[in-house]
């Protein structure tokens, strides 16, 4: 979508940032083959991923929103692992922002953005003024894919190395995961021949007093 706002000419320039090991770097180098202008890299080492959480990367990012004088920062809606859906909220929450969350579609006016969301009951449209915050959601638009020569082309533009403590990042976790289990197997259903045998198969289970 950003890249789509720049065609339009609607942004300058476009800084994609990525937290994590140096396998962050192909996240970042892809984002530049697709058209953005530069990158920046907030390295954390491997060892540290299992307590980098939203809250650190809400941090940074408001930071680095700060630093570079951006007017949008987007982000995804959720990480596909621990599927938190929380970063751009609080993103939002450190700098003061406006939100425009899960957008399916955005618009520039003269006032700011209007932002069509996708909400449990439907389409829910938004005004926002700048600086705001944005989350994109499935339908956004359609991904696409760097090119060959593009590809060339990235590996000269720039990327910035640094970590959270360059940018005043308390690491420090917050939440402690205590546990991660499999859900119980499923039961395998039953067949039963009419209702008296499905009103008795409900009291053995302990579903029916009737």
């Amino acid at each position: 979508e950003a890249m789509r706002m720049k065609e339009r000419k609607l942004v300058n320039e476009i800084i994609v940032v990525s937290c994590g090991p140096t396998q962050a770097m192909e996240t970042i180098r892809t984002a530049l083959a697709m058209g953005a202008d530069r990158g920046i890299h907030v390295e954390i080492p491997l060892d540290q991923m299992d307590t980098f959480q939203p809250l650190h990367v809400s941090k940074v990012l408001a930071k680095l929103a700060e630093k570079e004088k951006v007017d949008i920062v987007m982000l995804g809606k959720l990480a596909i692992d621990d599927d938190s859906n929380q970063t751009a909220q609080m993103t939002a929450s450190l700098l003061d922002w406006p939100q425009g969350v899960f957008a399916s579609k955005i618009d520039k006016t003269d006032a700011g953005l209007e932002i069509i969301r996708e909400v449990d009951g439907g389409l829910e449209t938004i005004r926002t003024t700048l600086p705001a915050v944005l989350s994109a959601d499935l339908r956004l638009n359609e991904p696409r894919y760097a090119t060959l020569p593009n590809i060339m082309k990235a590996k000269k533009k720039k990327v910035v190395k640094m970590t959270p403590a360059d940018l005043g990042v308390d690491m420090a976790p917050r939440i402690q995961i205590v546990s991660v289990e499999d859900p119980p197997v499923r039961e395998a259903g039953q067949t039963v021949a009419d209702v008296d045998d499905l009103v008795a198969k409900l009291k053995e289970k302990g579903f029916s007093s009737a």
